[in-house]
């Protein structure tokens, strides 16, 4: 028997287990960080594009204060909040985490550009008669 190998299958054991919860720990701060970086981009999301319309005088409301309100409701925070002509806003809304930075997500929302509204026919394009089979 060799004397001098003896504990070693511990040592590799606990390194082992060490580094599977390291690994462990690592995968779930990413989880979270796209979770919540998710929840950003949807909240900013929906703040400009609720301030868009407003913006555009479809909703009676300020378009910077509805966004804060849409952007309240989704567990955010507004932190800018610009508009710009034509009824376009941009939304910068930050959302905590669990982790030590917060997510955060921009959003721009307006009307489409004059260039697509030319483009657009009043007629409905014909029905397709092809078969696939």
């Amino acid at each position: 028997m060799i004397t001098g190998d003896r504990g070693s299958g511990a040592v590799t054991v606990l390194l082992t287990v060490f580094t599977t919860l390291v690994l462990l720990a690592a995968a779930t701060a990413l989880g979270t960080a796209g979770v919540a970086a998710a929840r950003a981009s949807a909240a900013a999301d929906l703040a400009a594009l609720a301030a868009a319309d407003a913006a555009r005088g479809l909703v009676a409301a300020d378009p910077c204060a509805l966004a804060g309100e849409v952007t309240g409701r989704h567990g955010g925070r507004l932190s800018e909040c610009s508009t710009a002509d034509g009824g376009t806003v941009l939304v910068r809304v930050r959302y905590a985490s669990p982790l030590p930075w917060p997510a955060e997500g921009v959003s721009r929302a307006g009307p489409p550009p004059a260039a697509w509204g030319s483009s657009v026919s009043s007629t409905p394009p014909a029905a397709s008669t092809s078969s696939t089979g």
